[in-house]
């Protein structure tokens, strides 16, 4: 790594036709003797794909009215207007059923 002996800042290296230099964001340029400059590799920004369902919610004794499991997901949002109850959502355990329940 170089530093810039005008301001001390990182120099940035730059490959030209036939030799590498050096530039610096306060105008100063150099050239650079047995540099070696990498390809930038990015990273792929996109959406992981998982095969396993995840989930964070809590397990609870719950019903399910669909296959009579005793186990569920358990989480809460509210979905009507702030001075009234929240929605409380379960999932099944086995047969991934959602319903919700109301106060």
């Amino acid at each position: 790594m170089n530093f810039c002996p005008k301001c001390g800042s990182v120099l940035i290296p730059h490959k030209t036709k036939d030799k590498i230099v050096v530039k610096c964001k306060c105008g100063y340029k150099g050239e650079v003797e047995n540099a070696v400059i990498t390809e930038k590799i990015e990273k792929h920004k996109g959406i992981e794909v998982i095969d396993e369902e995840r989930t964070t919610h809590p397990i609870v004794e719950a019903e399910c009215p669909k296959c009579k499991n005793k186990k569920a997901e358990y989480w809460t949002r509210q979905t009507r207007s702030a001075d009234e109850a929240e929605t409380r959502f379960f999932k099944c355990t086995k047969c991934g059923y959602t319903w919700r329940e109301y106060s």
